[in-house]
């Protein structure tokens, strides 16, 4: 209780600055109406009084001054109430989506004697919170989505407690009204149109962020402290053990995003089951790396996603929102991509397009007259870097290759290593949860080709690169298929 009174006391504060600021705008006018009102009462400058020229050019001003402060302060008002707050970008969940889910939120806010939110969404993010509405009412529930794919139904439950205890809070009415002041004031400013009212609006707006930034933080911290109180009975051994999963959580769902599927937004094509891959690349590192203790016993449980009517079809959404979010807007012919197909149309054909840039790259170094264009080789390629013309191949790469001409030389030449190892070694492309587009040969991820390749661009030596591509069955006169 002491933290939720805490919480009001700093809304009360804020409201108390939001009506000085009011009393501010009025102050003028309320002046200038003292000032006529005197005038005819005869009280402040009565005709013929030798001081009533003085107290006229006194009412004069106020009302002038007071017109203008009003017009400021109406047009302030009319931005604040206009201004619609940012929300997340965020999938929905309906009921009829994930009855279960809804019906274990609403029990979870009954257990803690709190209102339920007002709904239910997905956002591609390792966090959960309650996001208020613009129309007002219960928060919503935001929910990250790795978490239903990675967290078990009961871990997600323990986890969501001091979230969904937070709705005891956010009903409040004075907390609501001082959450909604602050929320007017940043999603106002810089909205109007450029010149010297909506500069002078900014800085009301921006003085006023100023004086709340103080009370707003504290109402937030300790609204966090009333509800990790309330919740503090609620599956509190659990909600502890669920908490070590986030940061894994995190760290795979970060490496899946940069590793995985950039790759594949890159070439336009969107991985449909972003959250199934969170799941398999944390699977997988934990089995690395030992990072969550008892791991295989708590896969045994039921997971969070089974919650979900068609999980599949949710994932889908989801994988659609990250890829608009970090990469960009997603064209609408936009092909979804299946994870079995992934080594086939990311991995290979990155390469084939890495291999092709590096091919035009060392056409425009070396180039071979009267012969034709010749052919890309592993040769032809060593030839260059041993002779020490790598800072003039990445030059051309940069300067002369749309959409690839960014890509590092020592990708380019790996790529166009992994080609010819498929092309003529056997080799195959393969997808690493945790490290993204890997090649295969023999069945077995080759990881040593970082080395020599960093080697060959850097130092002008090539001798480890040939000794690798000699180890793996790799022509090198054999012509790399770049199409």
């Amino acid at each position: 209780m002491a933290a939720f009174d805490a919480a009001r006391a700093r809304a009360r504060a804020l409201l108390r600055i939001r009506a000085l600021a009011r009393a501010a705008a009025v102050l003028p006018a309320a002046v200038a109406v003292v000032l006529l009102a005197g005038r005819w009462t005869g009280r402040l400058g009565a005709t013929g009084s030798p001081d009533q020229a003085g107290w006229d050019a006194a009412r004069w001003a106020v009302g002038a001054l007071a017109v203008l402060v009003g017009a400021v302060a109406l047009a302030a008002i009319r931005r604040h109430a206009r201004a619609v707050p940012p929300s997340t970008p965020a999938i929905p969940v309906l009921e009829r989506q994930a009855p279960e889910l809804h019906r274990q939120i609403h029990e979870l806010a009954d257990r803690l004697g709190v209102p339920a939110p007002g709904g239910i969404a997905l956002t591609p993010d390792c966090d959960s919170w309650l996001e208020e509405r613009p129309e007002g009412g219960a928060p919503l529930l935001v929910i990250g989505s790795p978490f239903l794919w990675w967290m078990r139904a009961g871990e997600l439950r323990a986890l969501l407690a001091p979230v969904v205890a937070g709705t005891a809070v956010a009903a409040d009415p004075e907390v609501a009204a001082a959450r909604a002041f602050v929320r007017g004031l940043d999603a106002a400013l810089g909205t109007g149109r450029f010149g010297p009212a909506s500069r002078l609006l900014d800085r009301i707006t921006r003085t006023l962020l100023r004086l709340s930034r103080t009370d707003a933080a504290e109402l937030e911290r300790a609204a966090a402290a009333a509800a990790a109180e309330q919740a503090r009975a609620v599956d509190y051994g659990l909600r502890i053990a669920a908490q070590g999963q986030v940061g894994l959580a995190y760290a795979g769902w970060d490496r899946l995003l940069t590793r995985v599927a950039a790759p594949a937004w890159r070439l336009g094509r969107c991985p449909a089951q972003l959250n199934a891959g969170v799941a398999a690349a944390l699977t997988e590192l934990s089995r690395r790396d030992r990072l969550a203790e008892g791991y295989e016993a708590r896969l045994g449980d039921r997971p969070a996603c089974d919650l979900l009517e068609e999980p599949g079809a949710m994932d889908e959404a989801v994988s659609l929102l990250a890829a608009e979010l970090f990469h960009g807007p997603v064209p609408a012919g936009r092909a979804d991509l299946l994870w079995a197909d992934y080594p086939e149309q990311v991995v290979d054909r990155g390469w084939r397009l890495r291999a092709m840039a590096l091919q035009e790259a060392l056409d425009a170094v070396a180039p071979v007259h009267g012969t034709g264009r010749p052919p890309g080789t592993l040769a032809r390629l060593l030839a260059q870097l041993d002779a020490g013309r790598a800072p003039e191949l990445a030059r051309a790469l940069a300067a002369g290759q749309e959409g690839t001409g960014g890509e590092q030389l020592a990708d380019c030449v790996s790529a166009m290593v992994c080609c010819a190892a498929v092309d003529g070694a056997g080799g195959r492309p393969g997808l690493d949860w945790l490290d993204g587009p890997v090649l295969l040969l023999g069945g077995v991820r080759r990881g040593d080709l970082a080395d020599p390749v960093v080697e060959a661009v850097e130092q002008g030596a090539v001798d480890a690169l040939r000794a690798w591509l000699e180890a793996a069955g790799v022509r090198l006169e054999q012509p790399v298929r770049l199409g």
